[in-house]
């Protein structure tokens, strides 16, 4: 068998406003074709914002922050600092939505961020806020990130059980956002990929109400990943979620050597086209 020189991958992202909001105030990146030139080096990016409800122009904030961070990665970026790149990236969205706020004499506004790199073997993460990225892998499913919010403080200091956090009353009161203040600290971390991982990125309004071990179940039952994320938007509006809901679900079919150095492999990247629907 040829080992592959470029990770195989297959990717879809949907986004819904949802039976309760009036506005889709989420936002999702996907690579496009265009994009497979910019992977040969710098990976393939995958990222998700969630606007702020409870402020003014979320769905500007969120647009916005993908635009820059993706805009920095790919202009400025370096193959070999990844994780510098993204925190860079997340400071300049931070402050770019921070100033339009200013701009606009709108007071603040602001937004989650969760962004992937997937580079050879590695993922690369940068998040902030309370927008999740999940990791399945031989039917179990992992969270990736943190929840900056008031309620995953209480988790982490081991106050509240996590499995309270679903139905906690303060579960969607952010203490770190894009946007909201001159400066922002990011989560940055490094994840080694195997193949047949299969990676999701939700909103809240998705894993609100769809628990750990049930993204691990539905990921089980499909192998199509445009399925996969119809699926997984189904299931938070047939659970009734208030929110809008956004999911990008990424496959791993197969990976490099972990030294690097494939044979004759070919690149093979298969992106679904992204589908938002603002109804």
């Amino acid at each position: 068998m040829t080992t592959p020189i470029y990770p195989q991958i297959e990717s879809s992202g949907l986004s819904h406003v949802g039976y309760v909001r009036e506005e889709n105030q989420d936002s999702i990146w996907l690579p496009a074709d265009k994009d497979a030139a910019n992977a040969e080096n710098m990976g393939l990016m995958f990222a998700l914002a969630d606007g702020m409800g409870g402020y003014s122009h979320g769905s500007l904030a969120s647009q916005m922050a993908l635009d820059v961070l993706t805009k920095i990665y790919f202009k400025e970026g370096h193959p070999s600092k990844p994780l510098k790149t993204l925190r860079t990236g997340v400071e300049a969205a931070n402050l770019g939505v921070y100033k339009e706020a200013q701009r606009l004499g709108i007071g603040r506004m602001g937004t989650t961020l969760t962004g992937t790199v997937i580079n050879g073997r590695t993922l690369s993460m940068v998040h902030v806020g309370d927008s999740r990225a999940y990791l399945v892998r031989d039917r179990r499913s992992v969270c990736l990130t943190n929840d900056h919010t008031m309620v995953g403080d209480l988790v982490r200091m081991k106050v509240l059980s996590s499995d309270k956090v679903r139905t906690h009353a303060q579960r969607s009161i952010l203490t770190k956002a894009v946007g909201l203040s001159l400066f922002v600290q990011p989560d940055l971390t490094q994840h080694e990929l195997r193949e047949d991982d299969c990676l999701i990125l939700c909103s809240d309004g998705v894993w609100s109400v769809i628990d750990d071990e049930d993204f691990a179940h539905v990921a089980g039952q499909v192998s199509d990943v445009e399925q996969l994320s119809q699926d997984l938007i189904n299931l938070a509006l047939d659970r009734k979620t208030d929110d809008n809901v956004s999911v990008i679900a990424i496959r791993v079919h197969a990976l490099p050597n972990p030294n690097g150095h494939g044979q004759t492999g070919s690149k093979w990247f298969s992106f679904l086209r992204r589908k938002n629907h603002a109804r």
